[in-house]
């Protein structure tokens, strides 16, 4: 029988402490939201990328208890947010692997039949981009990083974010506006 969803900081507790069994505990009581995470963060994802959902999960999940040391987890928000960052880093890491020469360095695929602009979807964000402008902005702005981080990676919305970062709704509010902005303009679109 699965452990309500309050046990989860005992829970991580014990994964920091090293206890080997907490690790399995602790799968099954946040597979669900990890798996919702995942499935939003690759919906945004180019077309013709082949990491699924679960697999992205698991990849993500055993990068956070494998080397967590006893300080790591400060509570739930904090745990879903490292999953947030665990996954950003897993598509980051496979989308240089896949731009590298190796592998076409960035050659776009044509389809074969047709190339009508109306069966093509807009781009999405280009992750490698996001990636280096989101490190540049977290040098001169770290809190507003972790907002576009919980944001944008973990799906939480304004008052969840603004809950973990202990500020108030208007400031998460405020920097979110700075974020996009800031942004916006560091990928070219201002």
């Amino acid at each position: 029988m699965l452990a309500p969803m309050s046990t989860v900081p005992q829970i991580l507790a014990a994964v920091g402490a090293g206890d080997p069994r907490a690790a399995a505990d602790l799968l099954p009581l946040v597979y669900a939201e990890l798996r919702r995470l995942a499935a939003a963060r690759l919906a945004g994802e180019k077309p013709g990328h082949t990491l699924q959902p679960t697999a992205l999960v698991h990849e993500a999940y055993l990068r956070l208890v494998g080397g967590v040391r006893s300080d790591d987890w400060n509570g739930r928000g904090h745990f879903f947010a490292a999953a947030a960052e665990a996954m950003r880093r897993i598509l980051v890491e496979r989308a240089r692997r896949k731009g590298r020469l190796k592998r076409g360095g960035g050659a776009g695929r044509e389809p074969l039949d047709g190339n009508d602009a109306a069966d093509v979807p807009p781009d999405p964000v280009d992750l490698l981009a996001l990636s280096d402008a989101l490190d540049r902005f977290e040098a001169e702005h770290p809190r507003r990083a972790a907002l576009v981080k919980l944001r944008y990676f973990a799906g939480l919305t304004l008052p969840e974010v603004a809950g973990l970062l202990d500020v108030s709704q208007s400031t998460a509010e405020a920097d979110w506006t700075y974020a996009k902005a800031w942004l916006k303009r560091a990928l070219g679109g201002a």
